[in-house]
């Protein structure tokens, strides 16, 4: 009969483990697989990560690349699409309604709608920026767009006029 007790592991799939420092019979005695002195043979060594022993190591040998400009991308850009899943027709869209429902991330500091999809909701937007087709589709379903003189929107506004910075 079949039960816990007479339970074994098949022969070959545990190994006895290696128990250094028992001596020279043992076959891991005196030195313990460690070699001859150094610093690699004493306890409590470690070297920290990527240490190529005083060479420089890769991680400094390499150029730095790119560059990733804080005012690049300051506003959230959502399609038309989008912005009809998550809202209800009829309903007023501001910065503040669309991190409630989710539709964009926290880290938002401004809303650009862009014209990818068909509007099929009557929207009221309160809004930062917004391309040419996306005022034209939502002005043709019956929407009406109000641009928000936000510091961020003035500021790329200008960039685009090649005023500013």
């Amino acid at each position: 009969m079949m039960d816990l007790s007479n339970l074994s592991p098949t022969p070959g799939a545990t190994k006895k483990r290696k128990r250094v420092g028992r001596g020279p019979s043992s076959g891991h005695g005196k030195t313990s697989g460690r070699g001859h002195g150094g610093q690699k043979s004493r306890s409590g060594y470690s070297r920290r990560f990527g240490f190529e022993g005083g060479q420089l190591p890769l991680n400094r040998r390499l150029p730095r690349r790119g560059f990733n400009h804080t005012e690049r991308h300051p506003l959230t850009e959502i399609n038309i699409d989008i912005l009809c899943e998550y809202i209800e027709d009829g309903a007023e869209v501001t910065l503040k309604t669309l991190l409630e429902c989710h539709a964009i991330k926290k880290s938002a500091t401004g809303v650009k709608v862009l014209g990818r999809g068909e509007v099929t909701k009557k929207l009221t937007l309160k809004i930062d920026a917004i391309s040419t087709s996306a005022r034209e589709k939502i002005e043709a379903a019956g929407g009406t767009i109000e641009l928000i003189a936000t510091p961020i929107a003035r500021a790329v506004k200008n960039r685009k006029k090649g005023k500013g910075k």
